[in-house]
């Protein structure tokens, strides 16, 4: 795993703005002020929130990846069970393309109430199984290669070949201590997760066991990324803890933005402070 840590913008694509304008400019600012990720949440209906105005991330992404130079962009998460896999391989190579190679594909099962809202599946085996076989699609289009694939759920039965090739990161979201996500993740590059029960907090302790869990289905996590979402204020000792999941081998940090927090305002505003010290 890489020592090499680096502060990422997480932030909802509902109830912040209505206008994504809004979040190309913040994207903008994160580059300018230091800030090396620029991550949207991936919802397209809240019912617990429907009057919130919720915006497509990928159309924004793909708009930033042309106004910025240098930001890692990405979904944390896609929910891959809700979408086809085909299109999400064009969609995610043309994002991938459009930033000069800087686009990771955040994914998971998703949440229950907004599936379910939706009319999408809710099982969670048969999401899962959703979730493995598109990423096992995903990963044959990127080939570049001749493909077919039958699957449960999906069927390639002639040989296609998608072009562009790409080699895209996929990081794997999943809620602590589920294990069947942390195995999925270390077939992957990344892991970026939650918390189940009633304490949704993730300690240093649990990054402990989560490495631990991971090397158990990965030879090395060299080339593995290990994300925490964080909340910081720009004020040293209240950032402090910080340092307790960069000591551990945390290289991802980012920085979590919702409605609830903080306004469009004010989210400007920690971003200009810049990456906590």
């Amino acid at each position: 795993m890489s020592n090499n840590v680096k502060f990422g913008i997480y932030i909802a694509n509902h109830g912040i703005t209505s206008n994504p304008q809004d979040y190309i400019k913040l994207a903008k600012t994160g580059e300018e002020c230091g800030w090396e990720g620029f991550f949207l949440w991936d919802h397209v209906f809240l019912p617990w929130a429907p009057d919130e105005d919720v915006l497509d991330s990928w159309n924004i992404l793909s708009a930033i990846a042309t106004q910025t130079n240098k930001l890692t962009l990405g979904t944390t998460v896609t929910p891959l069970a809700r979408r086809r896999p085909m299109v999400i391989a064009r969609q995610a190579i043309t994002i991938d393309r459009l930033s000069n190679g800087r686009f990771i594909l955040g994914v998971g099962l998703g949440g229950t109430a907004e599936l379910k809202v939706l009319g999408e599946e809710v099982d969670p085996k048969i999401r899962g199984e959703l979730l493995d076989e598109s990423l096992e699609i995903l990963k044959g289009l990127w080939s570049g290669k001749s493909f077919t694939y039958d699957g449960k759920h999906f069927k390639i039965k002639e040989p296609v070949t998608f072009k562009p090739a790409g080699n895209i990161k996929i990081w794997v979201g999943g809620n602590w201590p589920n294990k069947k996500p942390f195995r999925r993740a270390a077939k992957y590059d990344g892991i970026f997760p939650l918390k189940a029960g009633s304490d949704p907090s993730i300690y240093p302790q649990d990054y402990q066991e989560i490495m631990s869990y991971i090397r158990k289905y990965r030879e090395s996590l060299e080339s593995f990324d290990l994300v925490k979402s964080i909340f910081t204020v720009g004020d040293k000792e209240h950032d402090s803890y910080i340092h307790e999941f960069m000591d551990l081998g945390v290289n991802w940090l980012l920085e979590a933005f919702w409605s609830e927090r903080c306004s469009l305002k004010e989210i400007q505003k920690r971003i200009e402070q810049g990456p906590p010290e």
